[in-house]
């Protein structure tokens, strides 16, 4: 387990940003004036598509038998991977697949595939709502709502961290409701 939550903490610190900023800026005088200022990103043009990389923990998983914790006996994290394909300013769509790998103390392996696809609707301040449908290969199928912020931009990357609260059905289970911390970023 002890070393499950160093892995975690190495990938976080490898994916802090050396040249982070928030927001870029413009002054009032030069967006009156129209001029030329650098710092002005390049406007965008859509359709396009962006891909990211991160990873994700799952905290607590609740249902009407128990209530599971995250690295207490087991540990599993994900490493989500996909492509944003972009509309707009405020709309989007993203196919994502999450391999997991599952530890305990006698063994580790991925102990499942989650194919995600959803909408995306974009906000101010690098906000985003995602609701993703949920197919498993371990049976299970759901949905996901996913609570996404940016915190740093750089020149070619965006680091973001989000929330996510899986809702899981089938499998001969019973429904169960997670919740999900993410950290990764997308390539500019």
């Amino acid at each position: 387990m002890l070393n499950s939550i160093l892995a975690v903490i190495i990938l976080a610190s490898l994916l802090i940003p050396r040249n982070l900023y928030a927001q870029k800026t413009t002054s009032d005088s030069a967006k009156m004036q129209g001029s030329f200022n650098p710092n002005t990103p390049a406007q965008k043009t859509y359709p396009r598509a962006v891909g990211y990389l991160s990873f994700i923990v799952p905290v607590v998983t609740f249902n009407k038998n128990a209530t599971t914790f995250n690295f207490n006996g087991t540990t599993s994290i994900g490493f989500p991977v996909g492509v944003n394909v972009l509309y707009s300013d405020k709309f989007g769509f993203s196919y994502e697949f999450t391999p997991t790998i599952k530890s305990t103390s006698t063994s580790s392996k991925v102990s499942n595939l989650l194919f995600d696809p959803g909408t995306m609707f974009r906000f101010e301040h690098g906000f985003t709502i995602i609701t993703r449908l949920a197919f498993e290969t371990s049976g299970r199928y759901g949905f996901t709502p996913v609570f996404n912020q940016v915190y740093a931009r750089t020149k070619y990357v965006n680091y973001f961290i989000a929330g996510s609260v899986p809702v899981r059905f089938g499998n001969g289970e019973v429904p169960s409701l997670g919740f999900n911390v993410q950290f990764g970023f997308t390539f500019n």
